[in-house]
């Protein structure tokens, strides 16, 4: 990528939740647009969005549009990730993914600025976007891992529907609305009803019982945090919530780690905003990080049935920093590191 004042950038996906949500962070940290072109499906193309008091036309994604793009922010899906991404890389676009596509490839890099930064300058055209779980529970953890090395996590999810999308929240709303007038039910994003409900199955199942989700978590985790000795295991549970993700997760360190200490180092963490006071039921809740980029974390206890754990609740924004904001954060470490050149 040449050095620039600005850069032409793209979103493949622009019309998805993560799209919209992307245009606005753009905007938000002023980041240094010279164009911007939005990209959809042929259901979407022909809309008009607004940036920086100008209304875009969104067009249709096509094999030959990349050329002259600098960077590329996808969020499409897996599926049309791995058909155009690459095409774009060998246009000279540098793509940034959102979906799994190239997660666990071993040759891109998996990056939370945050937690592995460097990891970027290794990209080969495509850098991936980890998983909005795994996003936010290695911000917090990432701290607490340098100071006293974590051996073991157990992390349970309770994630809202707009990680599935804009038909997500729309049957929850649909749901909501209809048995609040003593309606029926239809269930056709979900495998049950949401509303009202909690469903413990986010992805397909795997041979092993858990979820794609689940292992999601297990696998990015290691690959960001570098540490494959890391013994993860997670369970992922859907919940009736239209944005934030929030997460109970137990750590097990090798040395002694206070409640104290853990809070001490958290308050300092880049990207981490510690709320925890429970006394005056001040902890992190969904509709607080709605609409902000930092990772909350409260309810930082001792583990008092092993000698060195740790119990913490972490709640972000899935659509901001757990994939927008994160992928807007990647492009600026890499326009960075392109203009020292």
């Amino acid at each position: 990528m040449l050095k620039k004042k600005k850069y032409n950038v793209a979103i493949v996906g622009a019309t998805g939740a993560v799209g919209k949500e992307m245009i606005n962070v753009l905007e938000e940290r002023k980041f240094p647009v010279e164009s911007l072109r939005l990209f959809a499906s042929e259901r979407s193309a022909g809309e008009s969005m607004t940036f920086m008091n100008q209304d875009l036309v969104v067009e249709l994604l096509q094999e030959n549009v990349f050329n002259g793009i600098d960077i590329a922010l996808f969020s499409a899906g897996e599926k049309i990730s791995l058909q155009y991404a690459p095409i774009a890389a060998r246009a000279g676009t540098v793509v940034i993914d959102n979906s799994s596509a190239f997660r666990m490839n071993p040759d891109i890099p998996l990056v939370v600025p945050e937690v592995n930064p460097d990891a970027v300058l290794k990209h080969n055209g495509i850098i991936a976007n980890p998983n909005c779980s795994t996003i936010q529970m290695v911000v917090a953890l990432k701290p607490l891992h340098d100071k006293a090395k974590i051996k073991r996590i157990v992390v349970t999810t309770f994630q809202s529907v707009s990680g599935k999308g804009k038909e997500a929240m729309d049957e929850l709303f649909e749901q909501t609305k209809s048995l609040l007038s003593f309606g029926d039910v239809k269930v056709e994003v979900f495998p049950h009803q949401i509303a009202f409900n909690c469903i413990p199955h986010i992805d397909a199942f795997l041979d092993n019982a858990y979820t794609k989700e689940e292992v999601k978590m297990v696998d990015e985790t290691k690959k960001i945090m570098e540490d494959d000795s890391l013994r993860i295991t997670a369970t992922t549970v859907r919940v009736p919530v239209y944005i934030g993700h929030s997460e109970s997760v137990n750590i097990e360190t090798e040395e002694h780690l206070s409640a104290n200490e853990a809070r001490a180092i958290l308050s300092s963490a880049p990207g981490v905003l510690v709320y925890d006071d429970p006394g005056r039921n001040i902890y992190p809740v969904p509709v607080d990080a709605a609409g902000k980029d930092e990772v909350f974390v409260g309810r930082i206890r001792e583990d008092e049935s092993i000698p060195n754990g740790l119990n913490l609740w972490i709640v972000a924004d899935n659509l901001r920093k757990g994939a927008a904001t994160n992928a807007v954060q990647i492009a600026e470490i890499l326009i960075r590191h392109t203009q020292k050149r």
